[in-house]
């Protein structure tokens, strides 16, 4: 039973989704079996670019348990590709090229993990085995894995119908404007600044189960994806070309997802093996497949100028971005995070104008897609490490070169030079606040105590801004029974951040309905009638608003039916804390007996629909920007390179807080995914035969617990107009502020040496030989 009086807006409830979690009654799809299912495994290119001149596929079909050996040729024109619906163009003004992939390669591979063939087995383990004895006839070739190797003139083309590799470009911004600011400027600072490859490392790699109805002519697809609606509309319309009301997707509880998880290849393939072995047929990607089969985040390449005036007020900012997008564009999720969140580059300071380029390059690597913050943090790395860098070439003092250039609270709304428009806020006081956590001006003497242990330790400040909640529509439902429990439907799809206790709070906070008595339903597109999903900070300000919506129509018949049941006019009834009263009397019904009288037609008035339940969509007007300021210290080992986090502090303004114990574990979160790929996490390919490196974590580093210090957290809320909820998102916020602030406060303390450059991450051995090569 659950304190009442501590589950309202505001409190830090405990996530009562975590009692099953904990001991193990979670329900992931590694637990979901259906009788006489079988096993896929899928043969993946070892090569990074090669012509496939043969695939004998004799010796794997004739292997114990096998089922099925496909390959391209089996799926012929069976399948269809995705689309995208972003159109770019060419530096020479030609349409934007991609390649979808075609589900299994046809005559030519183009990265390392890139499908094959695919087997269906009995069991998982004949399903491998048997993948292993299918032979190819590779033709190797020459391959390019680095995005700016891929720009020489001569390095191999990833297409042949691509010979500069440059998939599109992309401008914002006054062009014109910017290149007259730089004219005018005193000083200009121009820096190189790379965001290495990583990986989403949820806990639970991915996994499908498909199976065929040969009775209706239809799927069900499990599986652990953010959007199943929109995966159910992309495999319906564009892959199998089937009406939607033809597959079913279910999405149960998610090991995590952090933007990784959404429409794959081995979705289609499984369910067209269901339909032709007349078997349930399931995936399970093992955790040294994923690095292999998943798409990766962020890799980009920025070369960013800062022009400034002679009093060191910022007149523009131009960049290129230059990002990887793979050999492979599926959808827009494979380029979209090099131009929807680019914007943000321009952060919390007044630039009366700004440039910003993006060049997509094509590559022999697996294929791109949002990894939390999905170009947000990017941007926020380039303004903040280039301001730190300016203010370290100039002689200015950082924390003053921010103040001078941060845009006041008088002046929102704001629409910003690369055309976001932020609300509310106050930039200013919360880097004060955050300056005064953590004791900015007693840390010369903090670091004089580092010194006497041989140590060297900086201090960095970041002050990151996002857009958060895209517009688009969310839907909620709620449906009373009258023996007092209620269901609610959401359309978002919960991965680990505590959908369900947020939403019932807020439901609470609405109708006075007790967790206990609410049963929570997402991730299934026959149950919930619509949805978009989870991703980009939306769920709380656009899910929670939706919820609000249906909330208020069940209050609305509630009020009707309440006026019926006591005489008394419709006006006169208000709805407080769970119960409908007369305004100004003792007489009242609560919601329970509403919800009872609602399923009996002669309590309730007449042709008024039976029943106590309301849907509800919302869709914001514009996005929502929360905003921040993070500070970290660290010590650097000079005789090894070893870096260690040794203090970090986090100011955010993230509007209403519903939940702040969620809150800080969403931020802390994300600051150990910044961090991580900061300091240790990279998907490294060769940059001759494009193999990949970091194949598992015996060389692909991740942060532990004792990598981190305490994280100190507190709030500044301004509540934004742009939602019902007043929320502004949180999800990203800790990776978006933790990536530039780590690497400024690295920086800082090599910056005695005079180490000026150093790409992450920050590994022991490349800070040792940056430190040795400022020293030569």
């Amino acid at each position: 039973m659950v304190d009442m009086n501590n589950f309202a807006i505001g409190q830090s409830v405990p996530r009562v989704e975590d009692a099953r979690f904990i001991t193990g009654r979670g329900r992931y799809i590694g637990d979901v079996n259906l009788p006489d299912q079988a096993h896929a495994a899928v043969l993946r290119s070892p090569h990074a670019a090669a012509a496939i001149r043969s695939i004998d596929t004799g010796p794997a079909r004739a292997a114990p348990g096998v089922l099925g050996v496909f390959s391209a040729k089996d799926l012929g024109n069976e399948l269809g590709t995705t689309s995208i619906s972003f159109k770019r163009r060419r530096p020479d003004g030609s349409p934007m090229f991609w390649r979808a992939h075609p589900g299994l390669a046809t005559d030519r591979v183009r990265y390392v993990g890139d499908p094959v063939a695919l087997v269906v087995a009995e069991t998982l383990e004949q399903a491998r085995d048997a993948a292993e004895l299918i032979e190819v006839d590779y033709d190797a070739g020459a391959a390019v894995a680095d995005i700016l190797s891929a720009l020489d003139p001569g390095s191999p083309a990833v297409w042949d119908e691509c010979p500069d590799n440059i998939s599109n470009i992309h401008e914002m911004g006054d062009r014109a404007a910017t290149e007259a600011a730089f004219t005018r400027a005193r000083h200009v600072v121009k820096r190189r600044y790379v965001v290495s490859r990583v990986h989403s490392q949820y806990m639970e790699p991915r996994s499908a189960l498909a199976v065929h109805d040969p009775r209706e002519d239809c799927y069900t697809l499990y599986c652990d994806v953010q959007a199943p609606h929109a995966l159910r509309d992309l495999l319906a319309l564009e892959v199998l070309r089937i009406p939607k009301d033809r597959i079913r997707v279910v999405a149960f509880d998610i090991g995590g997802a952090f933007g990784g998880k959404g429409p794959a290849v081995e979705h289609r393939l499984i369910l067209w093996a269901a339909k032709r072995l007349g078997r349930p047929v399931k995936w399970q990607a093992s955790r040294s497949e994923a690095l292999l089969a998943d798409e990766h985040g962020r890799d980009n390449a920025h070369e960013a100028e800062l022009a400034l005036d002679a009093d060191g007020k910022f007149l523009a900012l131009r960049s290129h971005w230059i990002a990887n997008v793979g050999a492979y564009i599926n959808g827009d999720r494979n380029f979209q995070c090099s131009f929807t969140n680019t914007p943000g580059i321009v952060g919390v300071y007044a630039f009366p104008t700004a440039y910003v380029r993006s060049t997509c390059v094509m590559t022999n690597t697996g294929m791109l897609a949002p990894y939390r913050g999905a170009g947000r943090p990017e941007a926020t790395f380039v303004i903040e490490r280039l301001i730190d860098d300016a203010a370290a070439e100039l002689g200015l003092d950082r924390i003053e070169l921010r103040r001078k250039n941060v845009i006041p609270p008088e002046a929102l709304p704001l629409n910003t030079a690369l055309g976001f428009v932020y609300d509310c806020g106050n930039f200013g006081k919360c880097m004060d606040r955050a300056l005064e956590m953590a004791d900015w001006t007693g840390f010369d003497a903090r670091r004089e105590g580092s010194k006497s242990k041989g140590l060297l330790r900086g201090i960095g400040l970041a002050n990151p801004i996002e857009r958060a909640g895209p517009v688009s529509t969310e839907y909620a439902e709620i449906r009373l029974d009258g023996a007092g429990k209620a269901t609610v439907l959401m359309g978002t799809k919960n991965q680990g951040q505590g959908h369900e206790t947020t939403f019932k709070q807020v439901l609470y906070a609405k109708l006075g309905i007790a967790p206990e008595n609410v049963d929570y339903i997402d991730g299934d597109t026959n149950l919930v009638a619509q949805g978009i999903g989870t991703f980009g900070s939306r769920s709380a300000s656009i899910g929670g608003s939706a919820l609000v919506v249906a909330s208020n129509k069940v209050i609305e018949k509630g009020r009707k039916i309440a006026a019926h049941l006591m005489e008394a006019a419709e006006a006169d009834i208000v709805f407080k804390a769970g119960h409908f009263s007369i305004e100004g009397t003792d007489r009242r019904r609560s919601l329970d007996e509403i919800a009872q009288a609602a399923s009996q037609p002669g309590k309730i008035p007449p042709g008024m629909e039976p029943g106590l339940f309301g849907s509800g969509a919302w869709s914001p007007p514009d996005v929502t920007f929360p905003y921040g300021t993070h500070v970290c210290e660290v010590e650097v080992d000079p005789e090894t390179g070893v870096v260690r986090v040794v203090r970090y502090f986090v100011v955010d303004d993230v509007g209403t807080m519903i939940n702040p114990a969620i809150l800080k574990g969403q931020i802390h979160g994300g600051i150990a995914q910044g961090a991580g790929q900061v300091l240790m996490e990279q998907v490294a390919y060769d940059r001759d035969s494009g193999q990949l490196l970091s194949g598992s974590f015996l060389d692909y580093a991740m942060p532990r617990a004792d990598d981190f210090c305490n994280i100190e957290f507190d709030s500044l809320s301004v509540p934004t107009e742009r939602n019902l909820l007043g929320v502004k998102g949180a999800g990203e916020a800790g990776a978006v502020g933790a990536l530039p602030v780590v690497m400024n406060a690295i920086m800082d303390a090599l910056a005695p040496l005079g180490v000026k450059e150093l790409d992450m991450p920050a590994t022991p051995d490349r800070v040792w030989r940056a430190i040795r090569g400022a020293r030569k």
